[in-house]
This record gives structure tokens, sequence and C-alpha cells, in this order.
């Protein structure tokens, strides 16, 4: 993995100097350890921090075609590039060096923009065609890598993260209200946006070119789609099953291309389990495995982790995290995610990844997608069971179901029967609607907005789009109910939150790639095209996964119950009832006033709240969470200044 940047100016931008695009590079260094380097000509500068994985010797970026007409920066793997380079042999096209960089110019010489279709990987990819004059932007299609963008003042900026993109005097540094209570109620922004006014974030499965007249246009590539409910599939169970054990073989088998030991995360659950059991089939020699530990047993999934790590004879390590230690390094966590976040989750995921680097380890496999892909969520099994209630929307006994859903919750929402049947029993009528199924969790997110001052809330109104639903694809109407939550929880939460705040950011925070074989675009495609009957069998979540997972896991790991990856949150920045310094600080009602972000009482009342461990539930947590990543955010990026240095410096007290 790397950290890309450049700049491109129009017939109405300054030409591009090198030391502009090196001052971004240096903000990368976390991303890409291993070297740099920078193209520059009279109209684009391009950018690369090298983590070297793949052709350590030969693979240095930018990298050009043979006459250095084309030049490309890029972050990521390109799995298939193997047979690519064979393919492209064989047309004619000659080659310089062993990486999987080199594919990509080629394949843009063959094939134009369409070249992203031929790529398996993830990918983050600024492309420069110096005799078209034009900027070629791309991201991997189901958003694992970032890539951000703005244009202004006659130039193209880009770059892998934001704080690349603010070093430049040109770009804007303001914070986007709407983004705020999008974060504030869908965990993300939605689509484009970013925290920061005019920041784009190009989305999945995209690209974006940038003609050297200042036009844009942007196009997507592929997208989550799944079969008419109509379609009559007579696949037998076992048949699926053994299709599924095919390609999710062959997807672990091109992500174990690399010049470097691999790793994995065992999280102590299925998904981990069964990828360290592929992982196993091509590697003979000892793995080394990693896991997080929690010091509060309601978190902790050490007795599973030790089944998975006795069943296949890793040389393993863990990490043991405690509150004080998210306490300790949530602001660092907030610097690289570069949004406010909602939980502490993405903490404990940054020290992880500072374990593996100090083994010597730079990329690590991992489960991450599965729950999207074969429907292991609760709230897929929350929608199942209010979809069947409203039908008889009187029945007492179907919301009986629902003390099935959360069971690792110690404040479950239905632990209480008259409560549960009062929140989740609200609008029913529109089970027959997109986004029916994730009501519940964004009705309770958005009680954060009730925080947000007034002035903030208005501005947020004036720019607002709707749901994400309002953006779902054609042919939307014919797919089946589950099809529909799988599709917009992959629009939102995985790509927005998931991938972002809680993957990339934090893992190459210390220079680690994660892999995530579950989001190979080719498992995907052949999870969507299940009957969703395999994936969720009545309220049996992964059905098919678990099934197949019992060839080659212990039963202890496919018959536990799900239990989501959590971590303590406001609890972990009070002790005896004394806050955190640095939260006493942000909380602080001048600060409060100075950033104006936020109605002054009532964050004061919740942070009492907290203070005394009343916070109960996941809306006086997310609230506390959110309102203190906000203002750590608003102190870094929008008002503060240093953000490479501050940036850099946190992260060499951790290694």
């Amino acid at each position: 993995m790397c950290g890309i940047a450049g700049i491109v100016s129009t017939r109405q931008g300054r030409p591009p100097r090198q030391e502009e695009v090196e001052a971004m590079v240096g903000c990368l260094r976390h991303r890409g350890p291993d070297g740099s380097g920078v193209y520059v000509d009279e109209t684009a500068a391009l950018g690369h921090a090298r983590l070297s994985i793949i052709d350590l010797a030969g693979g240095a970026q930018p990298l050009a075609n043979e006459d250095r007409s084309v030049w490309v920066t890029f972050n990521g793997e390109i799995f298939n590039y193997i047979e690519l380079k064979r393919m492209l042999r064989g047309l004619g096209h000659k080659f310089a060096t062993n990486s999987d960089t080199e594919v990509i110019v080629h394949l843009y010489e063959e094939y134009g923009v369409d070249f992203v279709a031929h790529l398996n990987g993830q990918f983050a990819i600024g492309l420069w065609d110096a005799r078209e004059r034009c900027l070629v932007l791309a991201r991997d299609r189901v958003g694992i890598r970032p890539l951000f963008f703005s244009v202004t003042g006659g130039r193209v900026y880009f770059a892998s993260e934001i704080k690349a993109l603010l070093v430049c005097p040109g770009v804007p540094r303001a914070a986007d209200p709407v983004a705020l209570t999008e974060i504030f109620t869908y965990w993300a922004p939605l689509d484009e946006r970013t925290g920061f006014a005019g920041i784009r974030s190009l989305q999945a499965g995209h690209v974006a070119i940038f003609s050297a007249d200042g036009r844009e246009r942007q196009g997507r590539y592929w997208d989550w789609t799944f079969p008419s409910r109509s379609c009559s599939d007579r696949r037998t169970f076992a048949e699926c099953m053994s299709g599924l054990d095919d390609v999710l073989m062959r997807s672990v088998q091109y992500q174990t291309r690399a010049d470097v030991p691999i790793g994995a995360y065992v999280s102590g659950g299925l998904d981990s389990a069964m990828i360290l059991a592929y992982l196993r089939r091509f590697h003979e020699d000892s793995i080394r495995t990693f896991s997080l530990r929690f010091s509060q047993a309601e978190f902790d999934e050490g007795r599973y982790q030790r089944d998975i790590i006795t069943r296949f004879g890793t040389d393993h390590t863990e990490v043991v995290v405690g509150p004080h230690d998210i306490a300790d390094h949530f602001a660092t966590a907030v610097a690289h995610a570069e949004l406010p976040i909602l939980r502490t989750a993405p903490v404990p995921m940054m020290l992880l990844a500072a374990a593996v680097r100090k083994a010597g380890i730079k990329v690590v496999m991992t489960g991450e997608g599965a729950d999207e892909t074969f429907a292991g969520y609760d709230l897929f099994r929350e929608a199942r069971v209010r979809r069947f209630w409203a039908r008889q929307p009187h029945s007492r006994m179907r919301p009986a179901l629902l003390a099935r859903l959360y069971p690792y919750l110690q404040d479950s929402p239905v632990a209480a029967d008259a409560y549960a049947q009062r929140f989740f029993g609200q609008d029913l009528w529109g089970h027959g609607v997109p986004g029916f199924g994730h009501w519940p969790r964004w009705q309770t997110t958005r009680r954060l907005i009730n925080y947000l001052s007034p002035d903030l809330r208005q501005a947020a109104r004036e720019d607002y789009r709707g749901p994400p639903v309002a953006r779902l694809p054609e042919g939307h109407a014919s797919w089946a109910p589950l099809s529909l939550d799988q599709y917009v929880e992959a629009h939102t939460l995985l790509s927005g939150y998931l991938l972002s705040s809680q993957g990339d950011r934090m893992a190459l925070a210390h220079g680690v790639e994660t892999r995530v074989p579950f989001l190979d675009h080719r498992v995907v495609e052949y999870a969507n095209g299940l009957p969703g009957r395999y994936k969720l069998m009545g309220l049996r979540e992964k059905c098919i996964l678990k099934e197949l997972g019992r060839r080659m896991l212990p039963a202890s790991i496919c018959d536990r119950a799900k239990q989501p990856y959590r971590a303590p949150d406001s609890s972990s920045f009070f002790h005896n009832g004394k806050a955190h310094p640095r939260v006493a600080d942000a909380f602080d009602r001048s600060n409060l006033l100075e950033v104006g972000y936020f109605d002054v009482e009532a964050v004061a009342k919740l942070f009492d709240k907290c203070r005394r461990g009343r916070a109960i539930g996941f809306s006086d947590n997310m609230a506390f969470v959110g309102i203190y990543s906000t203002l750590l955010w608003h102190a870094r990026f929008i008002d503060g200044a240093g953000v490479r240095d501050a940036v850099e410096s946190e992260a060499v007290q951790m290694s």
C-alpha cells in the first residue's frame, strides 16, 4: 500500500512546482515509509510515498510507459497482474519492471479509461496522459482504498488523504455542515461528500476524467447488483456451497501474491478464521497472526481466538487494550480518520496495526466484508422480523422474535419487551420502502443532530439531498428486501466507515496493508447472486458461509452467536468521575462556544451524564464520542495548523 498525490493545472491554473507535490507526499509518509518519488512537467505533478510489497527493487513510482507519455501514481495492489502482463505481452507491450503497477499504463494504452474493468484489486489510481493532456482518477469497486480531490483555482488536486490536500494553499479548509449531519445519521458522509467543503471523495467503482480545458467527467464502471426476486434459481445448497468454496479459495490465492511475508488478523469470529483456513492451504510455514483482546470481558473474544490459533498452529501476537489506551490514542485516530467518528472501535485497530508493523509484517489478511455479502449483521435479522411483524402489526407473538437479537449486549434494546415493541414497531407501514431495514439505526443515530447548534442545522437543511435510498440504481424495485438492505449497507456503513475510518486509515497509520478477500468483486458478485434463503435462513445469519466453515474450523467458531467487533465508548474517557485531561479541555464551555457547532447546554448535560457513568445505550455513547471527535477534528483540521507535523509526531510516539 502507498500514498499518492498530485496537481494538474488547467489553462487557467499556474503550473505545478516540485516542492508543492513533495510537501503533499510528505504528509503521507506513514502510508509509504519505504521510499518516495515525484514526476513534474509543465502541467502535471505526480507524487508517491511507497510501501514496497511487490517488486521491492523495481517498483518505484511514479512510473511511465515506454515513450513516457502515460504516467501513473498508484495506491494498492493489482492481484491479477501476472495474468494481465501475460496478456499484454501477447499484444506487443514491453515491460521494464516486475511490478503490478506497470500493467496499469499498458492497459490504459490498450483500452483507454476502460482499463479499470480488467483489474482485480484494491486501488486508487492517478494517471496522467501527457498526449491528451488529461488526468484520470480511478477507485476500486467497493472503496477499499481512498482517493480525494479538490478542483479550485484552475487546478485539480488529488491525494490518498485529505491532510495532503490541506497543505496546498489553494485548497479550502472549511467544514461542510451537511456532511456533519450525515455523519450524525449514517455514520459517514454520503456519495462524494467529505467533512470538508470543496473537497470530494471519488466514489467506489468510479472513474473521473479531468481535461486540460477544465472539463470534468465521471462514470461508474461497477456496482453491487442483485437478481430479480422473480428469478428462479434451481441450484441446490450443496452446489452453491461448492461454488462459494471455489471462488473464496481463488480470491485468497490471488491475494497471497506478495514479495514480503503475509500475516492475518484473528478476531475470534467466523470470517477471519475462514480466511486463515484458506491461507493455510497456500502456506505450509508458520503464519503470523494478530488479535485484539480487551481488559473488559464484555468486549473480549480471547476464548474463541485461542480455539482458532490452536487449530492452525500460528505464531500469534495479541494486543490487550484497556479504556486508558483508547483515551490516550483517540485524538491520533481522529487525525488519521480525518472525519468525526461515532465509536471508539478504530482506536484498537490502530494499536493492533502498530503491533503488526513492530513484528516486521507489512501485509495482513482480514475477514472484513463477509457480513455485508452474506447477511451477517443483526440489522438484516431485525429487518426480517419487522417485515414479518408488519404483515400482522397487531400480533403479540411476532414481535417476540426480537428477543433472539443482540445477545452480546449488556444493555440490549430488546431486553425490555415494552420498549422493544415501541421502538422497533415504529413505521411498520413502510416495510416495502427501500431503507426500511436501516430506519431503526438511522433514527437512533439521528438523535445526535439534536446536539448541533440551530445555525448549523439550518445551514445543513439548505443543501441536504435526502437519504441514500434516493440514489438507488435502476432496477432495484425488482430486488428482494434482503438485497435492498445489503445494497444500502454496502454504500453507507461499509464504504464510508468500516473500510475507511476503521480499516485503511488505521492500518496505514503504521504502514500496514490490509487485504480483504471477501470483497474481491468475484466473491461479491457470486454472493449477490445466491438465493437469499441460503444467506439468511429464517433468522440464521450467514448460513451458507457457516456450513462451509464447518469443513475447516472448530465447532465452537461455527456455532457461536454473532458478536460484532466493539470497543468501550464513553466510559473510556472517565475514571472515578474524572474526565481525561484532553476530554475536559475539549468540552470546556468556552471551547464549545468558540467552535460553534453544538448546543452548549445540551452537550454539558450529556458530559455530566457520561461523567457519572449513567450513559446507557447507543445514543448516549455515540453522541459523546461523535461530539468529542468532532471537536478534535475541528481543532486539528479546520482551526489548527501543522497538521502533518502533529500526525507524524504522534505516529512516532506510538511506534
